[in-house]
């Protein structure tokens, strides 16, 4: 039996590619027609194509996977999350950014939507001081525990990824947890049933996996994101296309002011001069025996007021400072709370120092006690630096910071006890030490600040060239106020070398206020210029 030719295939056109595009569903729209035909059983509401259905085994976690192909850009995921959880009207914990790159022929423009990465090695876990955080030993997930916190945004430093979000109404900072209740009860969280074009997922990742790929050089989740061995993040991003090497957060070029911190700025500066003038008054012990016993009693009372200010002015930062008696708990992990304890122990041992420069019955103690609270307070200042250095902001790193800090510390330390000794005992050479020793640290601070700013950097290969470009675009007044306080400082402090008397004390008390405003505003500086690392689409 003869059998004919196959017919050909009718060739398809326009409408035809059309139409069955329209027949590809998205998530929401298949669950409607299931929904509308009564074909889903109780439970299919939840949403079980998105979540596991198993709970994740030992060396597993869940985590957040992210198809970019499917993401929009539309932010259903952004006010899902928003009204779920109760936020603030400013408040997110999950945003959508924008990369870009390729080339004029081939432009490449990706959307990206980013949250909490429920990282490995919690970045925001490790500097709490009060265990306000947990990751849970079982899903991985990690939380923040509301009633613990005390308000001091140290995990907002130590983030990479512009996660935790301070509330300002509560006093607390919040974050996202993965909607764990929901999870628990088997429904997916609200930005992935949100999303319309099911470009969110939780998936189960292994731990192990998630250790190995962040640890490979140069390891990023994104195009700007921060290097993933910082903190191990979890989220898993895919896509069928190939990232140009070019692409970059559409906001990368974009700088902005950082938070002042304020209470900070005063803190920092006020208990770094009293450590600066608790070390004096040691040198002084050691050196000058006489001038010691007569200046004691005024050195260890002013250093004593400036740390309780200082001490102070820190309580204002806390959203809840009556729970700040906890901060001791993150002691193992913490430099925050290590610097807690280093002042607690210094305010103790300066206290004691003050009783005793005003007794005369232990006078021959002096020496000792005032070496103890000085190695105390350079401590002190030493675990004040380290907050900052274990934070992932290049502005901030040891070969930076540690020179500001201790600079503080020796120049407002020489320049106050040039003050105090000299209303103590006008005559005493100690005082002219100081004032020259003051002149000599205040030069070379202002030379080597003066370096960062003005030597040419290469952008491409030198942290410090973003900070010195925004200090020179948004901070000038600032720069030309500091320029005119170090000129006022040093002919002040000039001043009080040459002349002798009261005039001379009145001029170095002016030389060291004057010393004094420079150093506050080189500490705001020291804040709103360090940029913090984001995700594409992290507030700002």
């Amino acid at each position: 039996m003869l059998t004919g030719l196959p017919e050909a295939e009718p060739t398809r056109t326009l409408i035809d590619e059309l139409l069955a595009e329209q027949q590809q569903l998205t998530a929401v729209e298949r669950f409607a027609r299931q929904h509308d035909e009564a074909k889903l059983p109780a439970q299919a509401r939840y949403y079980h194509g998105l979540i596991p259905l198993d709970k994740p085994r030992p060396g597993e976690q869940y985590a957040f996977a992210v198809d970019l192909d499917l993401c929009t850009g539309c932010k259903a995921c952004v006010s899902a999350c928003h009204s779920l959880n109760g936020l603030d009207d400013d408040e997110t914990w999950r945003s959508v950014g924008l990369l870009q790159g390729g080339t004029a022929v081939e432009p490449y423009q990706q959307t990206v939507t980013t949250a909490c990465h429920h990282c490995l090695d919690p970045a925001c876990l490790n500097g709490c001081p009060v265990l306000a955080y947990e990751k849970d030993a079982d899903t991985g997930i990690v939380r923040h525990l509301d009633d613990q916190c005390i308000g001091c945004q140290y995990c907002v430093l130590k983030c990479p990824y512009d996660v935790p979000k301070y509330s300002a109404k509560r006093g607390i900072v919040r974050k996202c947890d993965m909607c764990h209740g929901r999870l628990a009860a088997h429904e997916a969280p609200a930005c992935v049933q949100a999303c319309p074009s099911g470009a969110i997922s939780i998936q189960l990742v292994s731990r192990t996996e998630i250790g190995h790929r962040c640890s490979v050089p140069n390891a990023q989740l994104l195009p700007g994101a921060f290097e993933s061995s910082y903190a191990k993040p979890s989220t898993v991003y895919a896509s069928r296309k190939p990232l140009p090497k070019n692409s970059r957060p559409v906001d990368a070029a974009v700088r902005r002011l950082e938070p002042a911190h304020w209470p900070l700025v005063w803190m920092l500066v006020l208990t770094q001069t009293a450590a600066g003038m608790l070390l004096a008054s040691w040198l002084t012990a050691l050196l000058a025996p006489q001038s010691f016993a007569i200046g004691k009693g005024a050195l260890a009372i002013c250093a004593f007021v400036l740390l309780q200010l200082g001490l102070a002015a820190s309580v204002f930062h806390l959203g809840r400072p009556l729970g700040a008696w906890r901060a001791f708990l993150g002691f193992r992990h913490s430099w925050m709370s290590r610097e807690i304890v280093a002042f607690g122990l210094f305010a103790i041992a300066s206290g004691v120092f003050v009783l005793s420069a005003l007794s005369t019955t232990i006078a021959t103690a002096d020496p000792v006690l005032s070496g103890i609270v000085a190695l105390l307070g350079c401590v002190s200042v030493f675990c004040s630096a380290m907050i900052y250095v274990d934070t992932p902001r290049t502005s901030w790193i040891w070969s930076l910071t540690f020179p500001r800090f201790f600079g503080t510390t020796v120049l407002l330390g020489a320049a106050g006890a040039a003050c105090t000794l000299g209303w103590a005992d006008p005559l005493s050479n100690t005082v002219l030490a100081a004032a020259w020793a003051a002149t000599a640290i205040r030069t070379a601070l202002f030379v080597w600040e003066a370096q960062l700013l003005l030597r040419p950097f290469d952008p491409r290969s030198n942290p410090r060239y973003s900070a010195a470009l925004l200090a020179w675009q948004c901070l000038k007044p600032v720069i030309v106020a500091r320029i005119a306080l170090f000129v006022v400082s040093t002919c002040f402090g000039l001043l009080g070398i040459v002349m002798s008397g009261s005039l001379a004390v009145c001029f170095a008390t002016i030389a060291f206020v004057s010393t004094f405003s420079s150093q506050i505003i080189e500490r705001y500086c020291f804040f709103v210029n360090a940029a913090a690392p984001r995700m594409p689409g992290g507030a700002g």
